[in-house]
């Protein structure tokens, strides 16, 4: 099962959520594969992840999130929890700082619709700040020089031995995620089964 984790101000709608389930429905597991819309708050958004787990009863050893950017922090936190694995695309690593000058009414990329981001969600993100992960054979960070919000040099520094490709330019968004998501999926135990042949 892959759960995946989309940034701030964006959806499921996204570029990179459109080409995995495109992906996942190619290969016939359209079913294992979850993006909700995320709430505004951080711990609702992880507590979110949390219920949909028990109350579909996926253990955490059959799991893989998949979290870009604030999603990616969200991810980060989660497998800890859970000790499953994680992909984290251009991971935000301290959110807190980077956000708080969102606090007040702003709108999603997508669909243009206004939301509250409250200034209590602050300290909330600071109580998922993992310090440093452990097991880092669960994590696959994919981090890009040419990202234009964060910093790719923080991401590698934050998840040391872990499996990490660093991508030469592109940026925020991965607009060159293409060539990377059948690598993402092996990593999830997706690809290279029978039906992807």
């Amino acid at each position: 099962m892959i759960i995946y984790l989309h940034g701030f101000r964006s959806s499921p709608h996204s570029y990179k959520v459109r080409l995995l389930a495109e992906r996942m429905q190619e290969l016939g597991r359209s079913a294992e594969f979850f993006c909700p819309q995320l709430p505004a708050s951080p711990k609702e958004s992880v507590q979110l992840v949390l219920d949909y787990l028990n109350a579909n009863r996926i253990r955490s050893d059959q799991v893989t999130l998949i979290g870009s950017s604030l999603g990616g922090f969200y991810a980060t936190w989660l497998a800890q929890k859970l000790a499953c694995r994680a992909v984290l695309l251009n991971p935000a690593v301290k959110p807190a700082h980077d956000l708080e000058k969102y606090v007040g009414v702003t709108t999603d990329y997508h669909t243009n619709e206004p939301f509250e981001f409250k200034r209590e969600y602050i300290a909330e993100m600071q109580e998922l700040l993992v310090a440093h992960i452990t097991q880092p054979e669960r994590y696959f960070l994919i981090a890009a020089t040419g990202d234009e919000v964060l910093d790719w040099r923080e991401m590698v520094a934050h998840y040391p031995n872990a499996r990490q490709r660093v991508i030469e330019g592109s940026d925020h968004g991965l607009s060159d995620f293409p060539a990377y998501m059948d690598e993402v999926l092996t990593f999830c135990g997706i690809a290279g089964l029978p039906d992807a042949s």
